[in-house]
């Protein structure tokens, strides 16, 4: 039973890696997680491949017993039933191996909780408010650095530019840099959500809540809002541009110093906030 539980696990482990999405944007027909640029998302796979396998394989041994139980005790085969009732090491049994199943679950499921709500060792902040229907960013560490990012219209999309996803000013980060994300909301109740990353944080009006990144591949990297928000719920994206230190640097010394600015090569636009 251990062979074909760990069996059960490589394959779905495998099917979810075949019908993986790409890493910056879903794509179509895709059925699994799209692929991991963060520690937090490559354990959020890994627990999901194994809690699948988990589920495959009581699946299976459920299904087996059942139909083995409907061959071996029809009446045809067993026309005297027994009268017999009650079987206490099988009643112990089937109530101490789901027991068993669900500890397994939640202990490596808790400690992925606690790593993905403390923040590991973060060097740098982002801020992110959410409105209707943009998002502001604002770097406070970092000279205070304040741009909004609006929907790029399907008639201004540039070659390139996904529909929906795009948007006119991208949050630049640093690869390899563990960043703090404060995430807040000023009207309704937004949720900044990058799948890429592992991060789906809700942004509340009067409340702040804390989630942390370190992206290990540069990239455009795109999100959307997850909350129901309002009329333009489907028109808030998020788009992330992971670049070199060196590259994040010379960005920050360009967007310090003008209102208006193209970052240093990378294609993007940012309005310095009043």
């Amino acid at each position: 039973m251990r062979r074909f539980a760990w069996g059960s696990a490589a394959a779905a482990g495998a099917f979810f890696a075949m019908a993986a999405a790409r890493a910056d944007q879903p794509a179509a027909w895709a059925m699994g997680f799209q692929t991991a640029v963060s520690p937090v998302m490559q354990r959020l796979t890994s627990l999901a491949i194994f809690i699948n396998g988990v589920i495959v394989a009581v699946v299976v041994l459920v299904t087996v017993l059942v139909a083995w139980v409907a061959w071996r005790y029809n009446a045809g085969r067993n026309p005297v039933p027994a009268t017999w009732a009650h079987n206490t090491p099988l009643e112990i049994a089937w109530t101490a191996v789901p027991a068993i199943i669900l500890l397994v679950i939640a202990v490596p499921s808790f400690r992925l909780l606690y790593y993905m709500d403390r923040a590991q060792a973060a060097q740098m902040t982002l801020k992110v408010t959410g409105h209707q229907w943009y998002w502001s960013y604002e770097y406070p560490d970092q000279g205070n650095v304040k741009f909004d990012a609006n929907i790029v219209q399907d008639g201004d999309l540039k070659p390139g530019q996904p529909r929906l996803l795009a948007t006119d000013n991208a949050v630049v980060l640093p690869v390899g840099v563990p960043v703090r994300i404060l995430v807040t909301a000023d009207d309704v109740i937004h949720s900044w959500s990058v799948p890429a990353f592992g991060i789906k944080t809700d942004a509340i009006p009067g409340r702040v809540n804390e989630t942390w990144v370190r992206i290990d591949q540069p990239g455009t990297y795109y999100g959307q809002c997850s909350q129901l928000c309002g009329l333009n719920h489907g028109f808030m994206p998020i788009m992330v541009r992971a670049v070199p230190k060196a590259q994040f640097h010379a960005w920050l010394d360009v967007a310090r110093k003008l209102a208006y600015r193209d970052a240093s090569g990378l294609g993007m636009t940012a309005k310095r906030a009043e």
